[in-house]
């Protein structure tokens, strides 16, 4: 991308001249991310961000807030960038845009081996307990993100006002199955400042992929619990296959690893309920998901897809909620071994 192409109001908040370089990064669906350079400023590099309109440019009061004590806590994390009028961020017609430092390091899509996933359970352990002592109340927050319930009901719904679908036939079964499964009951559990989307993109690595170097994506921060947080991390991490893959199915070897990793960071952290909600939390999400692409795939929308491998989102969308029913699936089978994980890693 030139630097021309940038909104001529951009360009002049975070004082990107002719001079500057600008590469589109790829990764992600939601906000459309650049890699700048500006030889003249400081930082040289940045990476500036146009949010979805998801988000509310308030997100950033949060962003910022809460990696103002990271960084005290001596936990790397990007930080904001300000525009030249020291505002966090610049309101435009096209929605909100801000920058952040660009941080050094390796982002991958698939756990290859466990050391990946044991570095990224460290990182997320890193993050909970600096977090554990700040009180913050949100300016941003998203009603109803994990409602596995309200999930379950909206596609219960959907699927009665959808009775005449064109993919009828290959869409209603996978979403009986999801509204057969029963899930595990999860006990109240103590809300903590989580992250809110730890799949694997966002979690960024040095070289060797060893050792995490931060998390990344921060529009969703928010309280949560553990259950939600790590079993969205776990069902991103150990689920080699991808949510493309129709024969997902929980790799145990990487469930050891991703919480031995959380363990040594975070374990005297968390109290018992939380250590053996974990498995729960992990089915529960693969779950939720699967009932938000199948409403996803009877409505015909979600705004990211692939549109080189699939006709249609409706087609894509479908894939993903037999890929995430598969897993729910394969988990509920690991039931046994997943607790016995549990039991030896936190002891």
């Amino acid at each position: 991308m030139h630097v021309e192409e940038l909104p001529d109001a951009v360009r002049a908040a975070f004082a990107i001249g002719s001079d500057a370089t600008v590469s589109a990064i790829e990764i992600g669906l939601i906000n459309r991310t650049y890699r700048v350079v500006r030889p003249q400023r400081e930082p040289r590099a940045i990476v500036l961000q146009r949010l979805h309109r998801i988000f509310r440019g308030e997100v950033n009061r949060d962003f910022e807030a809460i990696t103002a004590h990271l960084a005290t806590k001596g936990v790397t994390t990007p930080r904001l960038v300000p525009t030249i009028d020291g505002a966090l961020w610049l309101d435009t017609s096209d929605g909100a845009w801000r920058a952040q430092t660009f941080l050094e390091g390796r982002v991958v899509s698939v756990v290859s081996e466990p050391a990946i996933a044991r570095a990224a359970g460290a990182a997320a352990g890193r993050f909970h307990v600096a977090v554990a002592d700040l009180q913050h109340t949100f300016h941003f927050t998203r009603e109803g993100a994990h409602d596995t319930a309200r999930h379950l009901a909206t596609l219960r719904a959907q699927l009665a006002a959808h009775a005449e679908h064109a993919r009828h036939a290959l869409i209603f079964p996978v979403a009986e199955q999801i509204l057969a499964h029963a899930l595990p009951p999860i006990p109240e559990l103590p809300l903590r400042i989580i992250h809110g989307d730890l799949k694997l993109s966002n979690v960024l690595f040095d070289d060797t992929l060893h050792e995490a170097v931060a998390l990344l994506d921060l529009d969703t921060l928010a309280h949560g619990t553990i259950a939600v947080e790590l079993g969205d991390a776990l069902r991103s991490w150990a689920n080699p296959a991808g949510e493309n893959a129709e024969n997902a199915k929980v790799d145990l070897a990487i469930v050891k690893a991703a919480l031995e990793g959380y363990a040594a960071a975070a374990g005297a952290l968390l109290n018992d309920a939380e250590k053996q909600a974990i498995p729960a939390g992990l089915e529960t999400i693969a779950l939720e998901l699967a009932s938000r692409f199948c409403t996803d795939a009877l409505e015909e929308r979600y705004f990211g897809w692939d549109a080189q491998r699939y006709a249609s989102r409706g087609e894509h969308n479908l894939v993903r909620a037999r890929s995430q029913l598969a897993l729910a699936q394969s988990v509920r089978e690991s039931r046994k071994e997943l607790a016995a994980i549990v039991q030896r890693v936190f002891g």
